[in-house]
């Protein structure tokens, strides 16, 4: 059985690790460090931890004006308060003066289970990715998340990098690399192509291995840099497949499967499905029923691929 672990546990504790290589790094979150792990940074590093209470708007403004006199901050807490609550000050005090600050929110999704769809963020990436001069991340289990965040510190400017709280499967091994703008190809075919991000690469993955039981061939890639986005990966699959299905944990509207459609329209039009949620709240429950509500499960995803192929003209 594959190791499992969320993506905010690694973040926590590679920022450990960063801080012994970066006396500039300093970690900031809005009284959530629990939730979000950084405690176990605030732990080792007590003088470059700073809590800015549950006030989201002050945590941003806050980690830009460190960056002004040559600090990295890491500013957390969940993906609703700190894209949603904070967004005018995201926008404004961070990536209008480009300033080199990385967002890592957890909570994403609604995999955040029983807390809810007031907290509950599936229009984070969204709103993100619309903002210029910001970077958007998304990992797909825990080695792709420290090596987004080594991606992250490269990058002189607004990161933000989008955490889930549950544990997922690893996918990756520790020679997994990771580059800014590109996909990454987990396993080839050549009926239909599944994009995938973040925590719903496992089943896309398992789709692919039930659709070949059927006699399908589906290629898998992971598409975890949102922003930029491999445009030419997108291409390349969709000539070489002629269907495309995209899969994620957030809204259809302006996520994953928006940035695909956006590049496919302009360059290479095929049939397109798109997995995620469609233009609805989460609710409150255990995190396998609400993927099935919502429709998030490797069987979704096999009939998305299907219905993708029947439209191939």
């Amino acid at each position: 059985m594959a190791e499992m672990k969320s993506t905010r546990q690694a973040y926590g504790e590679y920022l450990v690790e960063l801080s012994k290589k970066m006396e500039n790094l300093v970690v900031l979150d809005a009284d959530l460090s629990g939730a979000t792990k950084t405690n176990i940074f605030a732990a080792e590093c007590s003088d470059r931890h700073f809590n800015a209470g549950i006030a989201e708007t002050n945590l941003m403004g806050m980690a830009a004006g460190l960056a002004t006199v040559g600090k990295i901050p890491f500013a957390s807490t969940f993906a609703i308060f700190g894209a949603g609550r904070a967004y005018e000050v995201v926008r404004n005090s961070i990536c209008y003066p480009k300033l080199n600050v990385k967002i890592a929110l957890t909570h994403s999704g609604i995999s955040v289970g029983e807390d809810g769809g007031s907290h509950q963020s599936v229009e984070d990436i969204t709103l993100m990715r619309v903002i210029p001069n910001m970077t958007v991340l998304c990992p797909a289990d825990a080695v792709e998340t420290v090596k987004m965040m080594d991606a992250a510190i490269a990058i002189d400017g607004p990161v933000y990098i989008r955490l889930g709280r549950s544990d997922v499967p690893v996918i990756f091994d520790e020679d997994y690399e990771f580059k800014v703008g590109k996909a990454s190809l987990l396993k080839a075919g050549s009926d239909v192509t599944i994009i995938a991000v973040g925590l719903m690469v496992g089943p896309a993955l398992e789709a692919a291995d039930l659709l070949k039981a059927e006699g399908i061939s589906a290629q898998v890639i992971n598409m975890g840099s949102i922003k930029p986005i491999d445009a030419a990966a997108i291409e390349a699959a969709a000539v070489k497949t002629g269907a495309i299905v995209t899969v994620e944990e957030h809204s259809i509207i302006g996520g994953l499967g928006g940035a695909v459609a956006e590049v496919l329209c302009e360059t290479a039009p095929v049939p397109m499905e798109r997995v995620g949620i469609k233009d609805l709240f989460g609710q409150s429950g255990k995190v396998a029923p609400l993927m099935e509500k919502y429709g998030l499960t490797a069987k979704d995803v096999v009939a998305a691929a299907k219905k993708a192929i029947s439209r191939k003209s």
